[in-house]
């Protein structure tokens, strides 16, 4: 329904002049309902944003740390890359020797987090009028992009270690 404001404002004025005869020691404040209701929603959009960004701060931040890993552990593992390619072993296969190992720890983090992701985003979900249903499907996902995201960093600096050449790698020894 659309509101007119100038006849909105002339019921206002006169509520005012009611208010003031009837409460004249209270001063009159009004505010409109739909406005207060975007008031709230205007709080949960800036905590929406501020923990996206947050986020995006974390993920970038644990990616660094990650591919640091990795280059150190390519750095210590260099030999063994080396002795790997020159007894026949893939590119892939080198980078499927790095990435297990980070895939196996995604794996245990998922597990633990999980469940008090599950149970906090419950409880958080309990304070609303309307809920919606957080599934295994909401976490299924989660899991596929935190595994590409470790997948793509681990990979690059694999890649890089697979196609250096063995012999620069075992000429010290």
């Amino acid at each position: 329904m659309k509101v007119d404001m100038e006849e909105a404002q002339i019921v206002i004025n006169k509520l005012e002049q009611v208010w003031q005869i009837t409460y004249p020691e209270y001063g009159f404040r009004y505010e409109f309902l739909d406005d207060r209701v975007a008031g709230f929603y205007a709080d949960y959009d800036r905590t929406f944003s501020l923990a996206q960004i947050f986020a995006g701060i974390a993920i970038f931040i644990s990616c660094l740390g990650l591919y640091g890993l990795v280059m150190f552990m390519a750095e210590r593992r260099t030999k063994e890359v080396g002795i790997r390619k020159v007894l026949g072993a893939s590119v892939q296969q080198i980078v499927a020797l790095f990435s297990k190992e980070f895939v196996k720890l995604i794996f245990v983090a998922f597990v633990l987090a999980a469940p008090l992701a599950y149970y906090l985003t419950q409880q958080w979900l309990q304070n609303f009028a309307y809920t919606i249903e957080v599934g295994a499907l909401t976490f299924a996902i989660s899991l596929v992009a935190i595994i590409s995201i470790v997948l793509l960093t681990v990979g690059y600096q694999s890649i890089k270690a697979a196609v250096a050449n063995p012999v620069d790698a075992l000429r010290d020894e």
